[in-house]
């Protein structure tokens, strides 16, 4: 859903952690806002908050705030930021910025703007970008929100489901994972499942296809073990850029403590530029052990990929 927002102010500071003061225009690059400072190569580039959020503030304190007297770049109107969510999107004319934290550490005494306030709502309420395309922004002017809508895809290799003799147990079982995790997460997505025989060739092209379609996550079941048809891990290896192998070593390590045979897997899961490929095990209760693990650290994951650092 696109939702337009008021920019009630534009702010800018020489140095950081001091209030920021209004001015009549801001101009946006891929290094940040010129003159402000933070500037630079970074994730948080520009930061935003809420007018609802100061004045909520200014009625809990009965004080008054001036815009930018939190610190933000841009002060404004009409939409929750906060709710917002890492790789959203902010929208004006050539202006685009994409959301890239929500909320940070506080400073406490150390910041000025602490001092001056004796509180901050920024680590609660404010959210920050990096520019992806640049341009000038000034009051009065509107922000479209594009939230981010995740694209995924579960690839059943099975030669008796793909024939019909049994029905596929092991795709709809990570999609009903991922769905559960999306929903849990507050995310957009659109899903996707395919069930193939296990050939190489038709694989292989699935899984191009869905590298060359820029999907976020690419989930396969089946195909991992050790018989002559077992091809997945060798063929979807070819598909990235690098392995990330602690994933699929932690679960085989702390599974096969309890069943020998699940040490046996040929699992692997790695990245293609930003897309995230997982080669699963066909069995239903693998795909429980392995999607319990994988989803403890997906969303650090998709971060790496978007170079966001969330530590």
């Amino acid at each position: 859903m696109k939702q337009g927002i008021h920019i009630d102010s534009v702010n800018l500071s020489g140095k950081k952690g001091e209030v920021k003061v209004p001015v009549p225009e801001i101009t946006l690059s891929e290094k940040g806002i010129e003159g402000d400072a933070h500037a630079g190569p970074w994730h948080r580039q520009v930061s935003l908050l809420a007018s609802e959020s100061i004045r909520r503030y200014e009625r809990d304190t009965g004080t008054q705030v001036p815009d930018g007297g939190f610190g933000e770049n841009i002060t404004t109107r009409g939409f929750a930021l906060h709710h917002a969510r890492p790789l959203d999107c902010f929208v004006s004319g050539e202006v685009l910025m994409e959301l890239t934290q929500v909320g940070k550490k506080c400073h406490g005494g150390k910041c000025a703007i602490y001092k001056q306030s004796g509180e901050c709502i920024m680590p609660d309420e404010g959210v920050f970008c990096r520019v992806l395309k640049g341009g000038t922004l000034k009051a009065g002017d509107r922000l479209e929100y594009v939230p981010y809508v995740f694209r995924f895809k579960v690839i059943t290799l099975s030669d008796r489901a793909h024939a019909g003799f049994y029905p596929d147990r092991s795709g709809p079982g990570i999609l009903e994972e991922m769905e559960q995790w999306f929903g849990e997460m507050k995310l957009q997505y659109q899903a996707d499942h395919a069930i193939l025989p296990d050939e190489r060739e038709g694989f292989s092209k699935e899984l191009s296809s869905a590298v060359d379609d820029k999907l976020d996550l690419v989930f396969t079941t089946g195909g991992t073990g050790l018989g002559s048809r077992d091809m997945a891990p060798d063929v979807a290896i070819q598909h990235m850029d690098r392995q990330i192998p602690g994933i699929m070593e932690l679960i085989r390590v702390k599974h096969g403590m309890v069943n020998p045979n699940a040490a046996l897997s040929r699992s692997v899961a790695g990245q293609s530029g930003q897309t995230l490929i997982f080669v699963l095990p066909g069995s239903t209760r693998a795909i429980k052990e392995y999607m319990q693990e994988i989803r403890r650290s997906l969303w650090h994951m998709i971060l790496m990929v978007h170079d966001i650092d969330s530590h």
